[in-house]
């Protein structure tokens, strides 16, 4: 699949690049756990290289940590190796193709993911599913929509030489409504800038 190629050959650079905004996700990180108990069960879609599974592994029973990339699913195991992290489980699987039990999670989290799926609302739904009743979901998904027109003008190109992946052009209020159809109430909504990633902590209800 190119998707799985693409990401399998950037995975050392990407898992090298440190973080752009560390005080914004740090936030992110605190208000994920407000979330979370020391049972909590998480399920967490796209982990790429790990550094938010690792990051909450200490304050959760257990997280299965999902990705499409081998060689991310390999960099993320060896960084929870490294930290003596025992609590996570590394799965390489397609969204699409993952299957688990009717409200099995405490928490799904999706993050720089929902934007890179042919179709959000069908992994919205899921995530749905697969939440307890008082469960949440938690996204941070850049919203290329609602960006600059550069950045459509540009990504189509990048794509077609291999540069980029398969990319959606969401904006953010789509983003909401998809939450809010699938039966989530959204409880945080937050931006730090037009040209940052929307976090969003949405609660199935129960």
């Amino acid at each position: 699949m190119s998707e799985t190629r693409f990401w399998d050959r950037i995975a050392v650079k990407y898992a090298a690049r440190p973080i752009s905004d560390m005080e914004s996700y740090q936030r992110k990180l605190d208000e994920t756990r407000a979330c979370l108990t020391p049972d909590s069960e998480v399920l967490e879609i796209g982990c790429g290289s790990g550094t938010t599974a690792i990051a909450h592994a200490p304050f959760v029973g257990h997280i299965r940590a999902t990705d499409i990339s081998k060689r991310m699913l390999e960099i993320a195991a060896d960084r929870a190796r490294q930290a003596g992290v025992e609590n996570v489980a590394f799965e390489q699987v397609e969204v699409g193709a993952l299957t688990a039990d009717d409200g099995r999670y405490d928490c799904v989290m999706a993050h720089s993911l929902l934007h890179l799926l042919p179709d959000m609302d069908a992994a919205i739904a899921e995530a749905y599913r697969w939440l307890r009743p008082g469960g949440v979901f938690v996204s941070s998904t850049i919203c290329l929509g609602d960006m600059s027109a550069l950045f459509r003008l540009v990504i189509p190109g990048m794509r077609w030489v291999g540069l980029a992946p398969f990319v959606r052009f969401v904006r953010e209020d789509a983003l909401v409504g998809s939450l809010e159809r699938a039966g989530f109430a959204i409880e945080t909504r937050w931006r730090p800038s037009r040209n940052k990633a929307v976090f969003v902590i949405a609660r199935k209800p129960g």
